[in-house]
């Protein structure tokens, strides 16, 4: 990314739908603006992973919906082309030079395209003064949705989100339709299980590949998968886990993951699962609803002329 590259915040206009929906966590209040950032922040909790200081009457939303919690803040910062750069600031001002490890990384960034059709997930490095660093993983124009995943030594497990604009053409891409089965890289994922409004479902992905099921698996990040669900419009950001762990001698090496789920709201999702196989990261992608859909809008009728306007134009 270059200086050219715009940031801006995220408006949380379909926040307030979803408030009390999900999630926990306490905002800590404005946050003074990185340059070239716009940052929108509002009194509201958070908190997908399940972390937060709960207290009564706080509204709650999931994670990466807000760039500043509990006194915590995501800056994003000018960096050379074809990198992009960031720090997260603490409840004193300072950048926060010391995190926990958390599933083998001090820090997950995961980047996604407003329209979900542009996904990664990738580890930067921490400089000394407290700035993350890593190769751009933002592929092309368009707004992107920036997710920082990260635990303060000290602190609880944060999600923290802002909108980072490539400038160029982009078309927008529609959301693909729902489907249990994704090709990535010559393997064959199948999903099985539906994820259910306010309440943990099971979703088992299985690996297979030229039809045979993958059995050997390698751990990443601490298991045998690792998956990212994005609620469509707003990228409510769910950070789910597998069950088992890697050589506890109970969990097998695939074909199949199953992960525990908790989805906030009716509505589509879209699924990123990474698993490592043949000593390479890949990424399989599924389209997923969740509750029941809202019907389509009724078409409405035309209106007989009533002596103006252009005949057929109707009138709501």
């Amino acid at each position: 990314m270059n200086t050219a590259t715009k940031l801006s915040g995220f408006a949380l206009g379909l926040a307030a739908v979803f408030a009390g929906a999900y999630g926990i966590g306490h905002v800590a209040g404005p946050a003074a603006p990185a340059a070239e950032t716009r940052h929108d922040t509002t009194d509201t909790d958070h908190g997908a992973a399940g972390h937060g200081d709960e207290s009564a009457g706080d509204a709650r939303l999931p994670g990466g919906l807000l760039v500043s919690e509990r006194g915590y803040t995501l800056q994003p910062v000018t960096a050379p082309a074809g990198e992009f750069a960031f720090r997260i600031t603490g409840p004193d001002g300072a950048p926060v030079t010391r995190y926990d490890v958390a599933h083998d990384r001090r820090m997950h960034l995961i980047v996604a395209r407003r329209d979900l059709s542009g996904f990664r997930h990738v580890h930067p490095e921490l400089a000394a003064d407290g700035t993350w660093r890593v190769a751009s993983p933002l592929a092309g124009p368009g707004v992107w949705r920036a997710f920082a995943d990260f635990t303060p030594t000290g602190g609880e497990p944060l999600t923290l989100g802002v909108d980072v604009t490539v400038p160029g053409p982009l078309a927008a891409r529609p959301l693909p339709a729902p489907a249990t089965t994704a090709t990535v890289d010559g393997y064959t994922v199948t999903l099985t299980g539906t994820p259910e409004p306010g309440r943990t479902s099971r979703l088992t992905l299985t690996v297979s590949r030229s039809g045979r099921p993958v059995t050997d698996l390698q751990p990443y990040l601490g298991a045998y998968g690792h998956l990212v669900a994005l609620r469509q419009g707003d990228l409510a950001y769910l950070h789910v886990h597998p069950e088992g762990t890697p050589d506890d001698g109970r969990t097998p090496a695939g074909p199949a993951v199953t992960f525990a789920a908790e989805v906030p709201s009716a509505g589509a999702y879209r699924l990123y699962l990474d698993f490592r196989h043949g000593d390479a990261v890949h990424t399989a992608e599924f389209t997923v609803l969740a509750g029941a859909q809202p019907a389509p809008a009724p078409t409405t009728a035309p209106i007989p002329d009533a002596g103006h306007g252009t005949p057929g134009h109707g009138h709501s």
